[in-house]
């Protein structure tokens, strides 16, 4: 796909210059070359505009909600002539927008026993409003989805969607994603089961906008539209955990129109760990979110520059994913306990045998390690194959124990394997390698919850807190609240905002507190 550059989208120049840019970009390609544009037509004019999509040899692929605008695939060598079409506003690139996770137990107040709190939920003030009623305000989430059976989620009224002909219903998650956005902003305070969000006594509503399917992008035009339905829709926030390289004037304007509507839009600031720019987070009229660990430091993923505003917790983050999707890892040798790690793609299964020393795991000994679990150190090799080894060799089972100081995790990738796989740290495997012959349970389960990272998981947090004060202080504006969270946060970093943790920690209570005796915005 051919895009403009980033200095054209910075500046905004003239269309025509635009489309020149466009067709430039296409040189040495052949004459079908076509490209995913689009059409922003003057009110009106969608009719001939369609009209003259069709007679430019393109496809309509996408109609934007709310908007006198089209997505269109059209042969690049069309777009002069589109552009010149007297009800053509202007024609720009229909930019990809992608998907962009500790805990304690519960003590019985102010949630039930029995209940895992995320440490985000402290930081983030929350636990100090877990009774709020928050029934006047409503989040809409555009994301992958929401697993509508979750044992741990709310469902009925007070959660609604939309159907999408691209990605189908909203109450479907094939991602995971958008089901942990909206664990982290409303997961129920259930006695004896799963975890709390920040809003967790389920008096907030949730709209529910589904615009990635399991390959996890959509286009910006998407984007434009799901914003649009979440107008529609009465939300008074947008979370969006998602984000692109390259800036859109189609969805700026309908992100600018929001925001002068009084919708507050939030997304993720992106997970590259650069100072580059993330859309529709470094928009002026979206607030930005960067993340930080449980300590409070900024996340080295993390991208940090001038549209960086606030800051809240995205690493290691507990929340919600689908029913059984997830995996939880569990490990004992001898009469110890361990405390793995994982590796995605692991089977759910467990194998009890004879812990056996595999080294680096790097070749196939066949028969020598039957009937046992392989104890093999990190390094040389990737995961995969060391796994692959094992089980070649006999094994029922794998622990992998790093090469370097602490624990970790990781991914078989795309390989298959037929046994349980688990991680540990360094010292853990110094001690397992006094303990070769012993017996060792490796066991991972299903589980519908999972520790995410990112600057999506951060997000979620701030639009839950932006939801909270906001219901305790109707009569604030969006700008309102926006310059309450940005002027009550604990200030990390470099003193004053900077662009790793923009204000800095989001705080529920020194919102409040700020507004409450100050008023709203100062």
């Amino acid at each position: 796909m051919l895009y403009l550059s980033r200095s054209v989208l910075r500046a905004m120049r003239p269309v025509c210059a635009a489309v020149a840019t466009l067709v430039a970009a296409s040189a040495g390609h052949a004459a079908s070359d076509t490209q995913r544009v689009i059409v922003m037509l003057k009110p009106g004019t969608v009719g001939a505009g369609k009209a003259a999509v069709a007679a430019a040899r393109g496809v309509v692929k996408h109609e934007i909600y709310g908007m006198d605008a089209i997505a269109i695939e059209v042969p690049t060598q069309a777009l002069p002539g589109l552009m010149r079409n007297p009800n053509v506003e202007y024609i720009e690139p229909d930019e990809k927008r992608f998907l962009l996770a500790l805990d304690v137990p519960s003590t019985g107040t102010p949630y039930a026993n029995g209940q895992r709190v995320p440490y985000g939920i402290s930081l983030v003030q929350a636990d100090l409003f877990a009774s709020a009623d928050l029934s006047t305000r409503k989040v809409c989430i555009i994301d992958s989805g929401y697993d509508r059976s979750h044992e741990d989620l709310s469902r009925g009224a007070n959660v609604t969607g939309e159907y999408d002909s691209g990605t189908g219903w909203w109450y479907t998650d094939e991602n995971h994603h958008g089901t942990h956005v909206a664990g982290t902003i409303a997961a129920l305070n259930n006695a004896g089961l799963g975890v709390v969000g920040v809003n967790a006594n389920a008096t907030l509503k949730l709209h529910i906008v589904k615009v990635f399917g399991a390959d996890g992008w959509a286009y910006s035009s998407s984007l434009a539209t799901a914003a649009n339905k979440c107008k529609a829709a009465g939300a008074n926030i947008i979370s969006m955990s998602l984000g692109g390289s390259r800036a859109v004037k189609t969805e700026q304007r309908v992100f600018d129109s929001l925001y002068s509507g009084g919708i507050l839009s939030i997304a993720a600031a992106g997970n590259d760990g650069t100072t580059a720019m993330s859309y529709p987070a470094s928009y002026s009229s979206v607030v930005s979110v960067a993340a930080l660990d449980e300590n409070k430091n900024w996340a080295s993923f993390s991208q940090y520059n001038s549209a960086v505003e606030i800051a809240a917790p995205g690493v290691g983050v507990l929340s919600t994913v689908p029913m059984g999707s997830g995996s939880s890892s569990s490990l004992k040798v001898g009469g110890t306990d361990y405390a793995p790690g994982g590796l995605d793609g692991s089977p759910k299964t467990s194998a009890s045998a004879a812990l056996a020393d595999f080294g680096l795991g790097g070749a196939v000994v066949a028969g020598s390690m039957s009937g046992k679990v392989c104890l093999i150190q990190r390094g040389t090799y990737d995961f995969a194959t060391k796994v692959s080894n094992c089980q070649a060799s006999g094994g029922l089972g794998a622990v992998i124990y790093n090469n370097a100081a602490g624990a970790f995790g990781g991914t078989l990738g795309t390989t298959v394997t037929g046994i349980p796989s688990v991680t540990a740290s360094d010292l853990e495997g110094a001690a397992m390698k006094n303990q070769l012959g012993q017996t060792a349970t490796v066991t991972v389960a299903p589980t519908s919850y999972a520790y995410y990272d990112g600057t999506s998981m951060a997000t979620p947090h701030v639009s839950a807190v932006a939801a909270l004060v906001w219901a305790r202080n109707l009569s604030c504006t969006a700008a309102q609240l926006r310059s309450s969270l940005n002027l009550s946060a604990q200030d990390l970093g470099t003193s004053g905002r900077d662009t790793k943790y923009g204000f800095g920690l989001v705080q529920a209570k020194a919102a409040d507190d700020r507004i409450k005796s100050q008023g709203c915005g100062k």
